[in-house]
């Protein structure tokens, strides 16, 4: 029976369901639904999202198939034979790395950003929440393809045991059942936790990147990109571990666009003002040739280096979609300072005079480099 679910191109498909019921009953028992503050479009999002990612898997697995089987005849099943010691770890480090680079770049550029929106437009988390992303997101995450070309290949248990792994990770990762804060609770299992966190993504881990900003010390929505793993994080500099969970999630800016926007981009735009995905929305530079003086309270701000935050001289989460990330910087008491403005200062967020040397073409260009 075993070796049957293993070969069963549809076992995943199973195990996912029966793992939303089973974590859903887990938040229900807690009590996250009695107190959700979810509105209907959340839901519709969400369920909606994982529905669309359904029918992608779908049309993936069965299109690759179908090609596959028609250009390439000798290659399907070539490698059934192929023990699971290798293809489980090659399909589930070749899955996550692209998946590592897809979701980095749907924070990295703007086209990626305003399909993967719809996830960090959630300000509670959930086991649902890991469906939040639009259709055409779906339809181009490396994820679905990956494992229909190595079911193509005749690694089909390889697939089953990879995204049995993956999907519990992931669905933890998402969930409020926050089974890490218990266990860091336990100063002789701190060590343990230290191995499992550098390998695994755990919800701490994943709960940071959904922070709103990262002035709370805690959150890094720019980075943490891992899906199952932490490994690519650490290798290419984006990983932050504090065992917190940040108190606010969600968009700094969130205009609260309908469920059907958040799925359907670029075909159903938003109808509220100044929203990303709302029709002929535009950056706009907030950039001056002079620096701003302001009075800061004491602990961390965000200054904003993308200079497209209309809360300027600090981030109001403009920067999405773009690789220019904001700058945290504390204050150890109240002062009035000189912040830069015009993006170029060697000594950021202070100004140190750059300003007098431009003019406003070169402030206007920071947008571009």
């Amino acid at each position: 029976m075993l070796s049957d679910l293993l070969n069963n191109p549809n076992t995943g498909k199973y195990f996912v369901l029966l793992t939303i019921l089973i974590f859903g009953a887990m938040e229900t028992y807690g009590g996250h639904y009695k107190n959700t503050t979810r509105t209907k479009d959340d839901w519709l999002v969400e369920w909606g999202g994982f529905v669309v990612l359904s029918i992608s898997s779908f049309l993936a697995l069965y299109g690759v198939i179908a090609v596959g089987k028609l250009l390439l005849p000798t290659s399907f099943n070539s490698f059934s034979n192929l023990s699971l010691w290798l293809a489980v770890p090659v399909y589930m480090l070749a899955d996550d790395l692209a998946q590592y680079w897809y979701h980095r770049s749907a924070h990295e550029y703007d086209f990626l950003w305003k399909h993967h929106r719809p996830h960090h437009a959630a300000e509670e988390m959930g086991i649902m929440v890991s469906f939040r992303n639009s259709f055409l997101y779906y339809l181009f995450i490396p994820n679905v393809w990956i494992a229909a070309v190595f079911t193509f290949l005749g690694m089909i248990p390889a697939t089953i045991i990879g995204l049995f792994v993956k999907q519990l990770v992931v669905f933890t990762s998402h969930s409020t059942v926050r089974w890490d804060e218990y266990i860091y609770k336990i100063k002789a299992l701190s060590p343990v936790m230290w191995v499992i966190e550098r390998i695994f993504v755990t919800p701490a881990f994943h709960y940071a990147h959904h922070g709103k900003s990262k002035a709370d010390g805690i959150s890094d929505p720019n980075g943490n990109f891992g899906n199952a793993f932490t490994i690519w994080d650490q290798v290419f500099g984006t990983a932050t571990f504090t065992r917190q969970f940040p108190t606010e999630l969600g968009l700094q800016t969130n205009p609260k666009d309908s469920w059907s926007a958040h799925l359907f981009y670029p075909f159903i735009k938003s109808d509220k003002a100044g929203s990303e995905i709302a029709k002929g929305f535009k950056r706009a530079s907030t950039a001056t040739l002079e620096a701003m003086t302001v009075e800061l309270e004491a602990g961390t701000h965000l200054w904003c280096q993308c200079g497209f935050s209309k809360n300027a001289p600090f981030c109001d989460g403009a920067h999405h979609g773009t690789k220019i990330k904001p700058i945290a910087f504390e204050m150890k008491k109240k002062r009035t300072v000189k912040i830069c403005n015009c993006k170029h200062t060697k000594t950021g967020p202070f100004c140190d005079n750059t300003h007098l040397e431009l003019d406003a073409a070169s402030v206007l260009r920071i947008n571009q480099e």
